[in-house]
């Protein structure tokens, strides 16, 4: 299958529009597990997304304490290097070895930052990282451009292709700027979560860098199958049983806008979660988007968004089922111009 690619900002490289989220696939037993997840789904289904089309998986260190990245690097020791998709990382977040349930801190130090690249390295069995990106600001007072120029460094070493940063608000990416382009910006941002609409994806696109967006269907809420009644079966480690987007009175406000989705995915014959996703997509700015997935039938449920274009109507109703539900924050329509 062939899926629309768009270049990530000015680097040149080509991606798909979607790509493949690997956050689940560390499975549980830590601060934001999934609950359990078996190695062998989880190779099945990165290796059914890259079937259709997919060209880039997103994972991070701290998803399931390295275990993500195990799991996605026993998938590239199966294929020919022609065939590999591009492997965006993160790194930023220090887990407790002793405490595995324990919040990850937040830790941007150079020597840190050096010494994750390399064991990343070694978890995927890659030579260079084609993304490495900071998972959240510094809380050790580190300062964000000497952060920023050991990104460099590891370019220059070799050891990474492209730098760029997640959860960063625009002071922080103009610091960066300063010191070396930022190739990436990865924001939370969803039909619930709109806030990166209004500040940080416009300035990516100013600046020329790429965005790829995670959460686009919202951990699963904005997708066909899921009720109410589905966050009594998660599994006891979910950390979705302690986010505020599944407890009421926001649970019911996000199932609200779902639902309004539904008569546009009929008329587009096509997936609830694939119009979510395609409303994302449809961002002027936006790149692409990480969606996850723990099988392959996970996986033909959004892949469709990817060629789905949303009419000026389709978004009209969509913004005027945001306003009336009342889900989530930001802007509700991207600024596109129809001719």
């Amino acid at each position: 299958m062939s899926l629309p690619q768009r270049s990530l900002g000015l680097s040149g490289v080509q991606i798909t529009v979607t790509g493949f989220g690997a956050w689940a696939l560390g499975g549980g037993g830590w601060a934001y597990g999934w609950g359990p997840q078996d190695d062998n789904d989880s190779i099945a289904t990165i290796r059914h997304a890259g079937e259709l089309g997919i060209n880039w998986i997103d994972t991070a260190a701290v998803y399931g304490l390295g275990h993500s990245e195990e799991v996605v690097g026993r998938l590239l020791q199966t294929l020919p290097a022609s065939h590999r998709p591009s492997v965006f990382t993160k790194c930023g977040l220090i887990w407790d070895e002793h405490n595995p349930k324990a919040e990850p801190r937040r830790v941007l130090k150079p020597e840190s930052i050096r010494k994750e690249c390399d064991a990343s390295l070694r978890r995927l069995g890659v030579e260079r990282i084609d993304l490495y990106q900071f998972h959240w600001p510094d809380e050790t007072d580190t300062p964000v451009e000497d952060s920023w120029a050991e990104m460099e460094r590891l370019i220059q070493q070799g050891k990474i292709r492209m730098a760029g940063v997640s959860n960063f608000d625009v002071s922080l990416l103009e610091k960066c700027e300063t010191i070396k382009h930022v190739d990436c910006l990865q924001p939370r941002f969803s039909l619930i979560h709109r806030d990166a609409g209004a500040r940080e994806i416009p300035w990516c696109a100013e600046h020329g860098t790429g965005v790829i967006c995670y959460s686009p269907i919202q951990s699963g809420l904005l997708t066909d199958g899921f009720t109410a009644e589905s966050v009594a079966k998660f599994a006891e480690d979910d950390w979705r049983r302690a986010s505020p987007d599944f407890q009421e009175p926001n649970l019911s406000r996000n199932l609200a806008l779902r639902g309004a989705l539904r008569p546009i995915a009929q008329r587009h014959s096509t997936t609830v979660s694939a119009v979510a996703l395609a409303w994302v997509i449809a961002w002027p700015g936006v790149t692409g988007a990480i969606v996850g997935a723990r099988s392959p039938q996970q996986v033909n449920g959004w892949i469709a968004a990817a060629s789905l274009e949303l009419t000026a109507v389709d978004l009209d109703e969509i913004a005027t089922a945001i306003v009336r539900t009342g889900a989530g924050s930001g802007p509700t329509a991207p600024q596109l111009q129809y001719v």
